[in-house]
């Protein structure tokens, strides 16, 4: 046996061999390589630790710097509401009327739809409920469609501003200017009383004359006007000019 050994061990290697040592000893490399790894794993997982602690720390707070911008942006930013392009689009313009060049907005379109006159109504709401209006004053005629509705939302009251000789009781009445002339805007006595705070409502201001003897007239009798404010504004007659420091509030702006 030992000589069977011996003459076995000088005998030459056979190809077998070579291809079996050479897995073996490729083998025992990846081993190693294995073992190194599993050795260096504990530092890795350590190393992506630390930055995703790192990456923690940092996102949330560059993610709350672009929701804060953002909201300062928005806050400062005036947002056209959807429902403002609905609304100028019921409203109907004629050309020429009453007279030649003149665009005339017509209301009635918009009175129509019956979903843009509530958007219309709404929107109004939506700014002065909970204003601590107390008069919602309508001017004659087309600040009567809008004005009660409004009224009777926020918790006021609604009182009318008519052309004379309208109102049957005991009125008060201011004069204002016409392109031709003057005409006269009344109101009756003891509608309002010193103190209260009214908002002024008509569908539309152009050269704003109207609307100032309205301001004029609330304030003769001790009452804050608030604020004006009207479906449409006719952009080159000036009329928000005319009403010096009193805010003004519109829809939709328009060409006159």
């Amino acid at each position: 046996m030992e000589a069977a050994s011996n003459l076995s061990s000088s005998l030459p290697l056979s190809p077998s061999h070579h291809r079996t040592t050479a897995v073996l000893t490729r083998l025992q490399r990846i081993a190693s390589l294995s073992t190194a790894a599993a050795g260096a794993l504990p530092s890795c997982r350590t190393h992506l630790t630390r930055l995703h602690q790192r990456r923690s720390a940092i996102l949330p707070l560059r993610c709350n710097v672009r929701e804060t911008v953002a909201d300062q942006e928005m806050a400062s930013i005036d947002v056209e509401d959807p429902r403002i392009a609905k609304i100028a689009k019921a409203i109907r313009v004629i050309p020429d009327f009453p007279k030649p060049g003149i665009l005339f907005q017509d209301i009635t379109t918009l009175l129509l739809d019956t979903k843009a006159f509530r958007d219309t109504i709404d929107l109004f709401v939506e700014r002065y409920r909970g204003k601590d209006i107390t008069v919602v004053a309508g001017i004659e005629a087309r600040g009567f469609i809008f004005g009660p509705p409004i009224a009777l939302a926020i918790g006021a009251k609604f009182v009318p501003m008519r052309k004379p000789k309208k109102l049957p009781g005991e009125v008060i009445s201011e004069e204002y200017s016409l392109e031709y002339g003057t005409d006269k805007i009344e109101m009756h006595v003891g509608a309002v009383e010193a103190g209260e705070r009214a908002l002024v409502i008509d569908d539309l201001i152009a050269t704003g004359g109207t609307l100032c003897a309205a301001i004029r007239l609330l304030e003769r009798v001790g009452v804050d006007v608030v604020e004006c404010a009207c479906v449409i504004e006719l952009h080159g007659l000036k009329g928000r000019e005319r009403l010096g420091d009193k805010p003004l509030f519109v829809l939709v702006n328009a060409t006159a």
